[in-house]
């Protein structure tokens, strides 16, 4: 059972899943939620990123094994293909549920945001549209947390075009680790139709694409904090990349750039809670 349990656990792709989840709770936090609005918004978040890794690794199983996947607990045995669909469906019927704790235009919101997210998973992570549903369901994440607010305020559209290309730059820099191993399974998404340094381009462009909106999209003139979330955006990708070529030499999978994508994104958060400005 505790094998079972943690297997779980790996096939949910805690770590991104939890940087959303706590990225989202600041936001709630940042836009003036209560207590009882903010813990709405991180269970309904949590259930998404549930429903989205599992649904991942229930997908992409047969590819997984295929590869020699260690690291992926259904491929390596570690949970069955089975609980883990199980697990993903109770998740998502989950989500729109949490989500109208809130209100029904937020959790209406929040429901396109994940059956985009889902329909990356199958069918579009293998077609040049890979990356709308990255952008469509980031840009959801920070609309929800407005509109879940008492009245539904509208969200700022600098807010919603800041969180779309913050996923999207998410996709490139995630699927880099995973280029070689998806052609030989016949993924073919935009990351691989543009190779290693055209992603990493797309990347690293987006994240400072979705900073400066952070950073200019507020009413009033951008503080110390935002040049300095501006910097961040152009220094992190690249330590990253460069952290990830050392593992790449080694014969490992790199994560440094998506890693470096959740350090922006919890950079450029912090600096939405610090400057008050969101609505």
């Amino acid at each position: 059972m505790s094998r079972r349990v943690l297997g779980l656990v790996r096939a949910s792709h805690p770590e991104p899943g939890l940087a959303v989840t706590t990225v989202a709770g600041l936001l709630a936090v940042g836009v003036g939620h209560r207590p009882a609005g903010t813990v709405a918004v991180v269970l309904t978040v949590l259930a998404s990123q549930l429903a989205v890794g599992w649904t991942n690794d229930a997908v992409d199983a047969g590819r997984d094994a295929t590869v020699g996947r260690a690291d992926k607990p259904v491929a390596a045995g570690a949970v069955s293909r089975r609980t883990v669909a199980v697990a993903a469906g109770l998740a998502a019927l989950a989500t729109p549920l949490l989500a109208l704790t809130t209100n029904p235009v937020a959790a209406l919101c929040y429901t396109v945001g994940l059956v985009s997210a889902l329909l990356y998973d199958w069918p579009l992570k293998s077609t040049p549209a890979s990356v709308l549903p990255y952008a469509v369901s980031f840009g959801t994440l920070p609309a929800f947390v407005v509109l879940a607010l008492p009245g539904a305020p509208a969200p700022p559209v600098w807010l919603v075009v800041a969180g779309a290309c913050l996923g999207a730059g998410a996709h490139f820099a995630n699927v880099l680790p995973d280029l070689a191993d998806d052609a030989r399974t016949g993924v073919r998404g935009l990351p691989h139709l543009l190779g290693a340094t055209g992603s990493r381009l797309a990347a690293a462009g987006l994240l400072l694409a979705a900073t400066v909106a952070l950073v200019v999209g507020p009413p009033g003139p951008p503080s110390w904090v935002g040049w300095s979330a501006l910097t961040a955006a152009v220094v992190v990708p690249v330590v990253g990349w460069y952290a990830g070529r050392g593992a790449i030499r080694g014969g490992g999978r790199s994560v440094a750039a998506f890693r470096a994508v959740l350090v922006v994104a919890l950079i450029d958060v912090v600096l939405l809670v610090a400057s008050g400005r969101v609505v």
